[in-house]
């Protein structure tokens, strides 16, 4: 539990926690029918106590990431409203819609068993022999150019928004899994099949949202996890684990030929019947996807519609091909019945199968181009003439690339930015970009310090457009306007005047005794170092005023001082810090000094030792045990 929970992804951890307690229930059903109950609820126990210092012995990472959730878009939102001004939707976590952006269809899960019968992904090579590609040609362009702009197009025609490829776990893998369902008796299979009805069920997200809205409103901590269609891990560790199983209840000598033969006769036959099912229903779709329209802005109009015909065709090749697949591998198991081949014989060629029907269509989403050396993954992003431009400013101030949207890390590989991706965002600044950066609200990016905004020129070159008027790193207001909520707070930030007027929210911040201030030409403040935890400014004014800081506000660990003295400091404009700053020269000092970092670290410290005694001292009451063991023998 404490290497699962280190290797840092909450979400997969939280998805093995729901099957642990599938297999929990079937164990629990296992132990009242055997009347085994106190060993169970033993058993449980001391499983408890483990997982309770796997997840002590992470305190520190943990406590930290929910301290900050807590301040970000997975946590509970300040404001009520949305840039369009109806009314945000209330929850703790992320919105439902946001959660579940990323649904898998219902009929869309038959992939799990045809790969492309859904179109495969967004970006799906079509090759020489496709109608699409034959249709361009046709239109007398090059099949150079043909092959390099209209080679890989969008087959996907689900209901997610993109995807990069199917979740497909093996045609072969797919049949053996049934066959389980028939051979395998006992709690395993049970736990196994609850595992794989609960992902591929939670996996559907708005698709049925009876179950999923229950598991965002009721169970703790659900709202907090996005894409809900990548539960469907737990599906694909369950089904080849149920596959195996029944693999190995073929090689039982103890279980009867006959039921063997019976099992897989059924097995093939739904397969088979699901096939002619799937081949029987071809017509009822219409291979239609939203992307589609885009397509006709190339200016081949009958673009969309030669694409259906491929949609089609891949619909049905990829059904023959799994049909296949399974055919040979259950006339591998007649044989092996029949007693025509040996056991290792039928592992072999299973083997050989399913490798060359997982490879094969993974080949076609990761090839050799796909893997780079380490020094271009290591550089992901390419140095331009224009972020060279930019890098020889050696100043502090911020980058903006409009044409890259929110979720672009491009720009902030290179310079400090104001977007960038990260699934879990600071609420305030996501917030900041709906109702104004999004908008182009010059007065915004001022007080954010965005000093370089990149532009497309004439020939469509991008290049580094200086904004004369950004606030700077610091400066001194001469008003604070008081507003009475964090409503009200963002939204005055429409047309404020952001070089001599700050927001403040004193429902949040009350010791606010002036809201005037008086500043002339000699009102300095300067930032003279800076390192992301610790900022040093130098100040001078002729009047005690507010100083306003363009660096994000967080009152969990960031520390204000004047001249080495504590000061207390608070939140302007949404998501800014300012400060009360006396008259004269002074030294100013922003440090971040979480104290959940130290209480982590102790409580970690110690459950690690613990964790470690733990160890050692089951390992030395296995030797002992062995020992006892073999005297008693």
């Amino acid at each position: 539990m404490a290497l699962e929970i280190s290797a840092n992804h909450y979400q997969m951890t939280y998805y093995f926690m729901l099957l642990v307690l599938i297999l929990g229930v079937a164990y629990l059903v296992d132990a009242v029918r055997k009347k085994k109950l106190k060993h169970y609820f033993i058993s449980v126990g001391i499983l408890f106590g483990a997982v309770l210092l796997g997840i002590a012995a992470n305190a520190t990472g943990l406590m930290a990431t929910k301290e900050y959730a807590d301040w970000s878009t997975r946590g509970k939102s300040e404001i009520t409203i949305n840039a369009d001004g109806s009314v945000k939707e209330k929850t703790d976590g992320l919105s439902k819609e946001y959660i579940t952006h990323w649904s898998y269809g219902i009929t869309e899960s038959l992939n799990l068993f045809v790969p492309r019968l859904f179109g495969g992904s967004n970006q799906e090579e079509l090759g020489e022999d496709s109608k699409t590609f034959a249709y361009v040609v046709g239109k007398e362009i090059p099949k150079s150019t043909a092959l390099e702009y209209f080679g890989v197009l969008p087959l996907y025609w689900g209901d997610q928004p993109s995807t990069s490829g199917p979740a497909y776990i093996g045609a072969i893998i797919f049949f053996l899994f049934i066959l389980g369902l028939i051979l395998v008796k006992g709690r395993a299979k049970w736990w196994l099949l609850g595992g794989v009805i609960m992902s591929l069920v939670l996996s559907w997200g708005k698709n049925f949202s009876l179950l999923t809205d229950f598991m965002i409103d009721y169970f703790p901590l659900y709202d907090k996890f996005r894409a809900v269609s990548s539960i469907q891990v737990i599906l694909e560790l369950c089904a080849p684990v149920l596959a195996i199983l029944a693999l190995s209840v073929l090689f039982n000598e103890f279980v009867s030929k006959d039921k063997k033969i019976k099992a897989l006769k059924i097995s093939f036959f739904i397969i088979a019947g699901l096939c002619v099912a799937l081949f029987s229903a071809k017509g009822m779709f219409d291979f239609s996807s939203p992307s589609d329209e885009q397509l006709r802005m190339t200016g081949l109009e009958g673009l969309p519609e030669v694409l259906k015909e491929d949609r089609k065709s891949v619909y049905s090749s990829d059904l023959l091909r799994s049909l296949i697949y399974v055919f040979l591998a259950a006339l591998a198991i007649w044989f092996f019945l029949k007693e025509k081949i040996k056991e290792n014989i039928l592992i072999v060629a299973l083997g050989a199968l399913i490798l060359f029907d997982l490879v094969g269509v993974g080949q076609r989403y990761v090839d050799n181009d796909d893997f780079v050396t380490k020094r271009r993954m290591a550089r992901p992003f390419q140095e331009t003439p224009m972020h060279q431009q930019i890098l020889k400013d050696e100043g502090i101030y911020r980058v903006y690339n409009p044409s890259e949207g929110w979720d672009s890390a491009g720009t902030s590989y290179f310079h400090q930015s104001i977007t960038g991706y990260h699934a879990a965002k600071p609420a305030g600044m996501q917030d900041l970009f709906y109702f104004y950066i999004f908008k182009n609200n010059i007065g915004i990016l001022n007080m954010l310090n965005v000093k370089y905004i990149i532009q497309q020129d004439e020939e469509g070159r991008s290049y580094p457009a200086i904004n004369p008027d950004a606030n700077g790193n610091a400066w001194f207001v001469k008003r604070l306007k008081e507003v009475g909520s964090a409503d009200e707070e963002i939204l005055a930030l429409k047309d404020f005047d952001e070089k001599n007027e700050a927001i403040v929210n004193t429902s949040k911040f009350t010791n606010i005794n002036r809201t005037t201030f008086q500043t002339d030409s000699t009102t300095t403040v300067t930032l003279t170092d800076y390192k992301p935890n610790h900022l040093i400014y130098t100040s001078e004014n002729s009047n005690a005023g507010i100083a306003v800081f363009s660096e994000m506000y967080y009152a969990n660990g960031w520390n204000a001082y004047i001249d080495g003295k504590p000061s207390n400091h608070f939140k302007v404009n949404y998501v800014l810090r300012a400060l009360k700053v006396p008259i004269g020269q002074h030294t100013i000092e922003f440090k971040f000094e979480p104290t959940i970092v130290e209480t982590g670290s102790k409580i970690a410290l110690a459950s690690s030792i613990l964790l470690g005694l733990v160890v050692l001292g089951g390992i030395g009451f296995s030797f002992w045990r062995a020992r006892k063991e073999v005297k008693e023998e």
